[in-house]
């Protein structure tokens, strides 16, 4: 039996499946790479999590005038589990903070989250004692997106920076460890080498 870095003790038939994963699994996946993040970009669920003010804009971005479904993000979900994408819009209080790491680490993988607004995204000019100053302490967060609030059309703005995002990852970076972790790689057409997504890179500012 091995030992995993976070101290998983892993049988051989777990370092087998993982061996399986990254040869056989990771390539198989990359040979589709357009077709399979062309896929995610077209069809994402975001979830139905509002928090403030920025969650009006949110919703009239799904009404008729600016239709989010044209993207294929119109199908709002109430559960995590059936969501890839959650748009943190409004203020995030301290208080708030670990439900929205708790619905965040329900939703399956692949998943985003895009910050939505001034207070979501810095604290906006809340900065007090119970307001959590940017989301991204508690979930790593993919685009920004300015404003107090945000207009309908910088949120699709948004959206289609997210899209570009999904369109440049490897598929392969998110076949599962024995654990349950992902590490999320992107790959850049611009540079060959792998570079993470959430874990210390720098997301899309708009």
């Amino acid at each position: 039996m091995a030992e995993h870095e976070e101290g998983f003790l892993l049988t051989r038939f777990d370092s087998l499946m993982n061996s399986v994963r990254r040869t056989v699994g990771a390539k198989a996946m990359d040979i589709g790479a357009p077709v399979v993040n062309w896929a995610r970009a077209s069809a994402l669920w975001p979830m139905t999590f509002g928090l403030a003010c920025c969650a009006i804009e949110m919703i009239a971005t799904g009404a008729g005038r600016f239709d989010i479904d044209r993207f294929g993000a119109g199908v709002f979900r109430p559960s995590p589990r059936q969501s890839d994408l959650i748009i943190i819009a409004g203020t995030v209080t301290l208080k708030m903070g670990p439900v929205v790491r708790r619905v965040y680490e329900q939703m399956p993988e692949p998943k985003w989250a895009i910050a939505m607004g001034a207070c979501a995204s810095t604290g906006g000019p809340f900065d007090s004692y119970s307001t959590m100053q940017g989301v991204d302490r508690c979930i790593p967060v993919d685009v920004y997106i300015p404003g107090c609030p945000p207009r309908p059309e910088a949120l699709l703005y948004g959206l289609m920076r997210l899209q570009d995002i999904i369109k440049r990852e490897a598929p392969s970076a998110y076949i599962f460890e024995s654990d349950g972790t992902v590490h999320r790689q992107q790959s850049l057409d611009d540079n060959p080498e792998a570079a993470p997504v959430n874990e210390g890179a720098a997301p899309a500012l708009l």
